[in-house]
């Protein structure tokens, strides 16, 4: 898809998307192109999100440790949930970092590793629907399951909303909600195959996982343009 074709720029005041349709293939294909030029600045970013996690991982353990070793059950329950908390904090930033690699590799914009500190300024609303989103997909699974997985895949754009769009809480919830379940099952195949390729290439000690894991982060790139484009594209378009 070329820049003129971008959707219009999804603003806070007007939470709307254009309907839209894909070939899973032509999908697949596009993205596969997109990993050049978007494998070093994945797995760079990749490389400092996994060293951030031993750390985090390090300091809860040490934590929880003293309130367990205190024989204070309700402190280290409280302590357990303010950990994940802080964790979530933490991480969902840098996760939106490495989901907006693939939205910026999608309109061809530079892509670079720094991405994952970009974003700690919307670290309140990305905890917020991290937390939310995580109850909303609980409860679905509790009810029967098929709720969960829908949510699960409902929400799949949430992230980039709140960050690219600027998108609240639930505006980006909703957004996300309604633009996936007006092709639900096709974009869950599309993902199944996704995953069926990601698995696959892991079987040779892993290797294939070098370039399938970027693939997947540019698929998600080129989704994201063609339901609601990119606001940096359409503003040089405008200018």
């Amino acid at each position: 898809m070329s820049m003129d074709d971008s959707k219009p720029v999804i603003t806070s005041e007007s939470a709307e998307f254009d309907d839209y349709d894909f070939s899973i293939g032509a999908v697949l294909s596009e993205s596969w192109e997109k990993t050049n030029g978007l494998k070093g600045a994945f797995w760079a970013a990749g490389a400092i999100v996994f060293l951030v996690m031993i750390v985090l991982g390090g300091v809860v353990g040490g934590g929880s440790a003293v309130f367990v070793g205190n024989g204070d059950v309700i402190a280290g329950g409280l302590s357990s949930i303010i950990f994940q908390l802080v964790i979530m904090a933490i991480m969902y930033p840098f996760a939106a970092g490495i989901m907006m690699l693939g939205v910026e590799r999608s309109v061809d914009l530079p892509v670079s590793y720094k991405s994952v500190f970009g974003y700690f300024a919307y670290t309140l609303p990305l905890l917020g629907v991290a937390v939310l989103m995580s109850i909303l997909v609980a409860v679905g699974f509790l009810l029967l399951v098929i709720p969960g997985i829908y949510l699960s895949l409902a929400y799949m754009f949430v992230v980039p909303l709140v960050v690219e769009k600027n998108l609240g809480i639930w505006g980006a919830m909703e957004t996300s909600r309604k633009a996936v379940t007006s092709h639900w099952f096709k974009l869950f195949f599309l993902f199944l195959i996704m995953s069926i390729i990601v698995i696959i290439s892991a079987l040779p000690f892993g290797i294939g996982l070098i370039w399938t894991y970027p693939m997947m982060v540019a698929m998600m790139g080129v989704m994201y343009r063609d339901i609601f484009g990119v606001e940096a594209v359409e503003t040089s378009l405008h200018q």
